[in-house]
């Protein structure tokens, strides 16, 4: 196996564990396999080969062998390859192993290949280790599953291998020696770099980042090893010797750093395999290693103190079990038991004063993440933690520690604590009673003012102790369950004892450790009890007042609050003015501070968690809470006391009332206005006059203070805007009274979003230096801008222009404008658009992308960095509304309104994208850290700035220069590369990703990208665009190009990765289509189908898909469709088929098969321009059903007409909708999202609003008085919501059936066009074809006219394209077959047209098939006369409808319509002619048809000269085909009667034809004018001669033959002229005159006409003469 296949695996692996790990994983049996596959690499994984002298003159030679494969090495590869063995201190053979395997790493093709083989080396091995962690971790865990408990244990000691050799070293030794390797490494890496750096040379253009990347992946692997190792020791595999090697290396440890943390857990572990007496270990071994941990001596001295004093602790705990547990064992009752416990209470003590407490408490919170800053925890520990010469602070690298490390440090450090409470209780009190002594001792000192001392001044070991054990409790939620759930346990009860007799410092730790048990409601409301005293073992238990519970923290709450609430104060506004410390006051002392700020989270924490306990602490008889805590904010007290106080209001507006809400704020607003603040706080300098809006301006300059405060207050502003929870999802009522502030300003809440957005954001966030404290600050404003606007319903505001129900009425608020003006949405809006804001929201979103990779995903950065961002993306999606409707409206209102904020006149936000593009560039770098929510919304708003037209073209001279702006700013630096590949690594194709379901991370991105990548493409489908440039088209001004380097060329594209999807993606199982897979599978299919169709792309992806055998790929793929087809588990004849997704699955497989049949017409086209026959062979083979591979073999697959399958599943053509009474008239249009005639679709959320919306107005106006009119409407809700559901789906349905069934139609219709078939084959094809679609043409002919319409369509095409011969069309079987079939089309065809159902377009086709069929048919000798005769029977049998109909769109229908319907009449009057039928004939009698078509000749000239030019041509065609019917009607004696007699010579007197001037012609508004002319002459000279020939033996006719030649006469001289150039006439402009002139002669020769004036002209003579 490869190295990189290697690597795969592991990956795959590892993602397996931790999906099992988290109960995820749906296949365990995958699992199993590959874990057996892969314990040699578990065991063997530490075992890393060194450099070798024989390896490397191997290597050298230039021919090496690896992996069974013999290769050649050049130069440049030995060179390389030897690079990497040097740095990684590697065999050369297993370097060149890894050379080869990852030279050209698809994934980081940009780097160089030493890069990629020092990433891809790491990362495997990271891999491995993670991956054996939690394999150790399954086989160590007591609580594993009994179902897998066995297979783990076996898998653990299979790698561990507990028997090795004697020369071999142990499991435990391997992890110590790899832990000093790495440890080695890292200086090395670090000697390199700062070489580097003091040379100035960095090696390679990467250097840096990769030193950076081994310096990360080194650590993260040390910290596996430590976390190993622990568990190694935990299976029991741990030896004595072993345990000596361990401690010989952590008393070496000289640093408090990373490295040496990573050591602790181990040696926790190792403490309590061999310290405690339940180990398989005599009381002789633990004391050895008690005698070597304790010993202090010059030669086993430990490098750091208080490690030292640390660990013996963390061993007392474990070592006293011997003398607490096993007292009867006879070596330990040989000893001085008294002697022993003094010795160790010694140890315990000198163990404490050299900082062991210090050091756990240290610990315990250095190995958090310092993503969250609490000032208040903070400043609770730095005062705990005062002496810095007994433990220094600890040296942290950027790279933080792993959860999965913490979690095992906190639960050994958990399992010490349980040890040292159950083991030295005697030690703790003692500790209590020597701190309590000592307390007391200065306090009287102080009191006796003999002494300088400070009171607060005395040893803190226990509360250091209690504060660590919260740290160890901290977001470990189940840990603290099982503290509540047991309260016989050893904790619960030292928390019993350690919450009485409290002094003030042990209140804040105790208040502390509570805090941190109650995380989560469980154990919050378990918290709430404990402290009132009735949770079960100790509600029956006394308590002193000074213990901790409920009475007792808000009596001292309320105590000191009046103690220093009217205490005076200086001005704070000109105390901050002069720049005075706020800390000056007169007020409780620190130790006081403290407790307070401790009892204020501590009612934060339970009141925010628990229902219960915010129910207790509102309606508490003798605190009136909310008063209470804006009386301390009001008071002269430090800035994160305040701070704690609004916190703590604000967790009393979690799951808030309106009641509730209303109540804040209105006290709010009250202390705001001064009401609650110390007179002398307030006084206006040199005036007596203090205004309310003097003291709010004040207040406000106040609260802007510091980091605490600011934050505090909007975070307490945000629990104020929040929606209620009872809400119904209308968001129609304000989170405030209405007539809030009208006491003293106008209402609303604008002076507290001015303060959250213009004081803070815009202002306080660009003065904060601390970068934790200015994360905080952003995520905290951003937090609240959000539920600003996201609480707006701008539905509202469309339903109340656009639908029948009374928005108004319906609404909570008093009305539609009051909430428009009063919500804090619009004033939200007019800050986003000033500058500073805008600064402010930019400059959080633009971050350092490898921050962002190694944070945290609920760390301050990524939260506001995604606040950020979908800020943005809801201020584009909402700035419309804002603009266009609220701000016109807020305007124009009758009621005072705010000032204006300043700098807000950008026309739109994209103005400010302009001038932040490197957001794009950001957006793209996101997408690859790794934290999916921000992907998702850093993919939807880089989609909305690449489909933004006014980002990607800009004006220029009243035109587009369609240069797109962030395509320009992505190509710079090779930015694109680099996001693209962050696009294709998200886009590969993963089959443990589709185990999980839609569900899953990557599929949900995968799903988005697709989204970017599709509406970018429809913005501008024939400019580049973003989506070209990610895909891997090289954009270069109005066209794309493939770079002959690049990741199109070499394959490695997003394209290749989205055709990978199409072509790979499962679209179901088990017979079982499932949607979620056809959507993704369709979504990229439409990115291929955007990129073929358009002229820009389609050579290049035209050309790639047939590469890769695309059209092969997909028609051997193509599901056949039947009733019985599931669709999400249903078929579609299931009842509940349109109410579920099942019909949206079906839609999305019938997009899949139209753009299938797109994809194939269009290559066949290609193919047939290129002029291929080879491969034009092999799609003709493919699309008849045989697909041949590229070896030469032969698949069976569906043929192109097994795909019609899809009109045999049953739509239904409409719903019936329910009969209602309550909601008979809601119309859900409104709520229909997308084009109607494209992709209609139902906003189910919005038809749901409707809904809500009618039934308060319903009960606003009383109609629904009782409980039967509420039940009949949520009846009526339901069955009108699933009705708009379903018919939603059907609609869909239909939209997308007839889509496939045009793609199926052009493809047939392409086919038989443009594929080189024999004859032969082509007829059998057609007619193939025309048997499968008649019977569904007459049903939907009468069914469903717009499908078919498509059908008579293709009928047309085939019969168009059908070779009438001999040999396929006459006598004999197949021919008999043959004729059956295209007479059925042919009775279709008469049927349909007189079918009222039929539209004018549709019998426009059947016109033309009944005319090819009856003209064609006539030319195959030796059926002619029976397909004749058995034609006109069936006309005769169709009835006088269907002349008619024919006859009145010949004369009245529009366009080419009336054209076709002349040409069928011409063909029908043909073959009663043949027939000597006389039916049709007398039918145009009957209907006085002829006389209609000879009157219409008089108003020819009038109606061409009026008639645009671009008509002339279809009226032309239309008079051509008219007097062709009118020519054919006359070839026989009762025919030409008809005519004659219809007035045809008076008609056309009346024209006007023949009296213009032949060389004008009459006015046509064309180029060949004159030419169109004679035409139109020739069309009726020859109705004449037919007529004239079809009478000749009757002298009438004759007659008016002859004197319609007398008349014309000197027109037909010019014509005779002209077409014998006689006077130097022009012909090029009318066109060969021959057979014009031809008719005339015929027309003067039948009528005798010059004979006639011969003889008239002798005659006039003699008379004459004789006169």
């Amino acid at each position: 196996m490869s190295a990189s296949e290697s690597l795969e695996e592991i990956r795959d692996l590892y993602h397996d564990l931790v999906a099992f790990s988290e109960s995820h994983l749906p296949t365990v049996e995958r699992l199993a396999a590959q874990l057996e596959a892969k314990v040699d690499d578990f065991r063997h994984l530490l075992d890393k080969p060194a450099k070798n002298e024989k390896s490397r003159q191997s290597l050298l030679s230039g021919k090496i062998h690896v992996d069974d494969q013999d290769y050649t090495i050049n130069e440049e590869c030995k060179q390389t390859t030897i690079q990497l063995a040097d740095g990684l201190d590697l065999d050369e053979l297993e370097a060149a192993r890894l050379f080869i395997a990852f030279q050209n790493d698809p994934e980081n093709l940009a780097r160089a290949p030493l890069e990629n083989c020092v990433i891809r080396f790491h990362e495997r091995r990271l891999f491995l280790l993670e991956s054996l962690r939690l394999v150790l971790k399954k086989g160590t865990d007591p609580d594993n599953d009994p179902n897998h408990a066995d297979f783990f244990r076996t898998i653990v000691m299979a790698i561990l291998d507990s028997k090795p050799s004697s020369n071999q070293r142990t499991y435990t030794q391997k992890c110590l020696s790899a832990m000093a390797d790495i440890k080695k490494w890292l200086r090395s890496v670090g000697e390199r770099v700062q070489n580097a750096s003091i040379l100035g040379s960095t090696e390679t253009g990467n250097f840096a980042e990769i030193m950076d990347f081994q310096k990360t992946s080194l650590l993260r692997q040390h910290e596996s090893l430590g976390t190993i190792l622990s568990y190694v020791v935990t299976a029991s595999e741990a030896k004595t010797e072993d345990f000596q090697s361990f401690l010989a290396i952590v008393k070496a440890i000289d640093k408090f750093d990373d490295l040496m943390v990573h050591y602790v857990p181990p040696l926790l572990t190792f403490i309590s395999h061999f310290g405690n007496v339940e180990a398989a270990y005599s009381y002789s071994i633990a004391k050895s290693f008690h005698e070597k941990i304790v010993d202090n001596k010059d030669d086993s001295q430990w490098s750091l103190q208080y490690f030292h004093s640390a660990s013996i602790v963390w061993w007392l705990a474990e070592y006293s079990t011997w003398y607490v547990d096993s007292p009867n064992d006879p070596a330990i009752a040989a000893l001085d038991l008294e002697a022993e416990s003094e010795a160790r209470t010694e140890l315990f003590f000198d163990a404490l004063r050299n900082g062991a407490f210090d050091f756990i408490l240290s610990l315990s919170f250095e190995v958090k993440r310092a993503d969250w800053i609490d000032p208040v925890r903070t400043s609770l520990r730095r005062w705990l933690l005062q002496d810095k010469n007994k433990v220094p602070d600890m040296i942290k690298d950027s790279t933080p520690f792993s959860d999965s490390f913490q979690v095992l440090l906190m639960e050994r450090l958990e399992i010490f604590v349980d040890r040292f409470i159950t083991n030295m209780p005697g030690l703790l009190r003692r500790l209590r009673t020597d701190e309590d002594q000592q307390r007391l001792l200065n306090l009287e000192k102080q009191s006796s003012q003999r002494y300088d001392i400070d009171p607060h001044q005395h040893n803190l070991d226990l509360e250091k102790f209690v504060v660590a054990i919260s740290y160890i409790f901290e977001h470990r939620v189940e840990a603290a369950e099982t503290f509540w759930e047991d309260p016989e346990n050893t904790l619960f009860g030292f928390l019993q004892w350690i919450g009485r007799r409290l002094s003030t410092p042990r209140a804040c730790a105790v208040s502390e450790l509570v805090l941190s048990l109650s995380e989560g409601e469980e154990c919050a409301s378990a918290a709430h009890k404990f402290l009132l005293e009735e949770g079960s073992g100790f509600g029956s238990k006394s308590r002193r007042t000074y213990s901790l519970n409920w009475e007792q923290i808000l009596y001292e709450t309320q105590y000191f609050v009046s103690k220093i609430r009217d205490v005076p104060v200086v001005p704070q506004s000109s105390a901050y003015s002069k720049g005075r410390d706020r800390t000056d006051r007169t007020g409780p002392e620190p130790e006081t501070d403290k407790m307070l700020e401790s009892y204020l989270r501590l009612i934060t924490r339970l009141c925010h968690n628990s229902l219960e306990a915010r129910s207790w602490v509102l309606n508490h008889p003798s605190c009136r809470i909310v008063e209470l805590l804006f009386s301390l904010a009001g008071s002269s007290v430090p800035g994160p006391l305040r701070a704690c106080a609004f916190e703590a209001l604000a967790a009393l507006l979690n799951q808030k009332t309106r009641e509730i809400g209303e109540n804040v704020w209105l006290a709010l607003d009250n202390w705001i206005a001064g009401g609650s603040l110390p007179s002398v706080a307030l006084a206006k300098p040199g005036s007596t006059a203090v205004t309310p809006q003097w003291k709010e301006e004040v207040i406000f300059d106040n609260l802007g203070f510091g980091f605490e405060e600011p934050t505090a207050f909007i975070v307490l502003l945000h629990a104020l805007v929040t929606s209620y929870p009872s809400d119904d999802g209308l968001n129609d009522v304000l989170t405030f009274p209405e007539h809030l502030g009208t006491s003293h300003r106008s209402a609303g809440i604008t002076p507290y979003v001015d303060f959250a957005l213009g004081r803070i954001f815009a202002t306080k966030t660009a003065e904060i230096q601390d970068i934790v404290q200015l994360r905080v600050l952003r995520l905290t404003c951003l937090e609240f801008i959000k539920t600003c606007l996201s609480t707006f319903n701008e539905d509202l505001v469309i339903f109340a222009n656009r639908c029948n129900v009374s928005v108004d009425s319906a609404m909570r608020a008093t009305s539609l404008i009051s909430y428009a003006r009063l919500h804090p949405f619009a004033r939200v809006m007019e800050w986003l658009f000033n500058d500073r804001v805008q600064d402010a929201l930019f400059a959080t979103a633009h971050q350092d992308q490898h921050e962002v990779s190694i944070a945290s995903s609920d760390s301050p950065l990524i939260i506001a960095l995604h606040h950020s961002i979908e800020v943005m993306n809801m201020i584009f999606r909402l700035q419309a509304t804002y603009l266009d409707i609220l701000r016109p409206m807020i305007k124009t209102s009758t009621s005072g309104r705010p000032k204006t904020v300043a700098n807000a006149t950008l026309a739109s936000f994209e103005d400010a994208i302009l001038n932040n593009l490197q957001l794009a560039v950001d957006l793209g770098h996101y997408c690859g850290t790794g934290h999916q929510e921000l992907t998702l919304a850093s993919i939807r708003l880089l989609e909305r700035i690449s489909t933004s037209r006014k980002l990607i073209t800009s004006s220029r001279d009243g035109g587009l220069d369609e240069r797109n702006k962030i395509i320009g700013v992505l190509v710079m630096n090779g930015e694109s590369d680099r996001i693209a590949q962050t696009f294709i690594d998200a886009m590969q194709l993963n089959v443990r990703e589709i185990s999980y379901g839609p569900e899953s991370p990557g599929y949900i991105v995968k799903c988005n990208i697709l989204k970017l990548l599709n509406n970018c493409l429809s913005t501008t489908p024939n400019q580049p665009s973003v989506a070209h440039l990610l895909l891997g088209f090289t954009c270069r001004g109005h066209m794309v190009e493939i770079s002959s380097g690049g990741l199109f060329s070499k394959g490695v594209s997003l394209f290749h990765s989205i055709l990978e999807l199409v072509t790979e993606y499962p679209s179901g199982e088990d017979g079982n289509n499932i949607k979620w897979m056809f959507d993704i599978k369709l979504a990229a299919l439409e990115v291929l189908k955007k990129l073929w169709k358009s002229p820009l792309t389609s050579v290049y992806t035209m050309t790639e898909l047939r590469a890769n055998d695309f059209l092969f790929d997909r028609i051997i793929k193509q599901p056949l469709l039947d009733s019985t087809s599931l669709f999400d588990g249903r078929p579609v004849t299931d009842d509940d088929f349109f109410l579920t997704h099942s019909a949206d699955c079906f839609a999305s497989m019938l997009r899949q098969r139209a753009s299938f049949l797109d994809y194939t017409a269009a290559e066949i086209r290609m193919v047939s321009v290129e002029q291929s026959p080879t491969l034009m062979r092999r799609i003709i083979s493919a699309l008849l059903g045989e697909t041949t591979t590229p070896d030469g073999d032969s698949i069976t697959n569906p043929s192109v007409l097994d795909l019609f399958d899809f009109m045999e599943m049953n739509i239904p053509e409409e719903f019936r909708r329910p009969e209602l009474q309550l909601l008979n008239n809601l119309d859900f249009s409104i709520c229909l999202k997308g084009s109607e005639d494209e992709t209609a679709d139902l906003d189910l959320h919005g038809a749901e609003q409707l809904v809500t919306l009618r039934s308060n107005e319903l009960r606003k106006y009383g109609q629904l008085s009782n409980p039967d009119k509420e039940l009949t409407l949520q009846v009526e809700t339901t069955h009108l919501l699933g009705y708009a559901i379903a018919d939603n789906y059907r609609r869909r349905l239909v939209i997308f059936r007839l889509q496939t069934l045009k793609a199926w139609v052009h493809l047939l219709s392409v086919i038989v066009q443009d594929c080189n078939f024999d004859r032969e084959s082509k007829t059998a094809f057609i007619l193939q074809t025309l048997q499968l679609i008649l019977p569904k043409l007459e049903k939907q002919s009468l069914d469903n006219v717009t499908e078919a319409l498509e059908i008579a369509r293709l009928a047309k095409t085939l019969l168009f394209n059908l070779d009438f011969v001999e040999s396929s069309l006459g006598k004999g079987r197949a021919g008999d077959m043959a004729n059956d079939r295209l007479f059925q089309l042919f009775r279709i065809s008469l049927h349909s047209i007189h079918s009222p159902a039929a539209t004018s377009q549709l019998r426009e086709i059947f016109y033309s098939i009944c005319y090819r069929y009856l003209t064609a048919m006539s030319d195959v000798p030796s059926t002619s006369t029976f397909i004749r005769r058995h034609s006109i029977q069936t006309i005769k049998a169709s009835g006088e409808r269907l002349i008619d109909v024919i006859c009145d769109d010949a004369y009245a229908a529009e366009g080419a319509s009336r054209i076709s319907a002349l040409l069928l009449l011409d063909a029908l009057v043909s073959l009663g002619q043949q027939e000597n039928s006389k039916y049709i004939i007398e039918s145009f009698t009957r209907l006085n048809f002829i006389s209609l078509l000879v009157d219409a000749i008089k108003h020819m000239p009038s109606e061409i000269r009026d008639t645009n030019a671009q008509h002339v041509s279809l009226l032309l065609s239309y008079y051509a085909t008219k007097l062709s019917l009118l020519q054919r009607i006359s070839q026989t004696r009762h025919g030409s009667g008809c005519v004659l007699n219809a007035g045809l010579f008076q008609a056309i007197h009346e024209s006007g034809l023949f009296a213009v001037d032949p060389d004008l012609g009459i006015d046509i508004d064309n180029s060949d004018a004159l030419k169109k002319y004679y035409e139109l002459l020739l069309a009726v000279i020859r109705i004449i001669n037919t007529a004239v020939l079809s009478r000749a033996q009757h002298e009438q006719t004759i007659d008016q033959a002859r004197k319609f030649v007398s008349k014309n006469r000197y027109s037909m001289v010019a014509v005779f002229k002209r077409h014998a150039r006689i006077g130097g006439a022009r012909t090029d402009m009318t066109g060969d005159l021959e057979e014009l002139v031809e008719n005339f002669v015929l027309l003067i020769s039948m009528t005798g006409f010059l004979e006639f004036e011969e003889e008239s002209s002798l005659k006039s003579s003699a008379s004459k003469l004789f006169t």
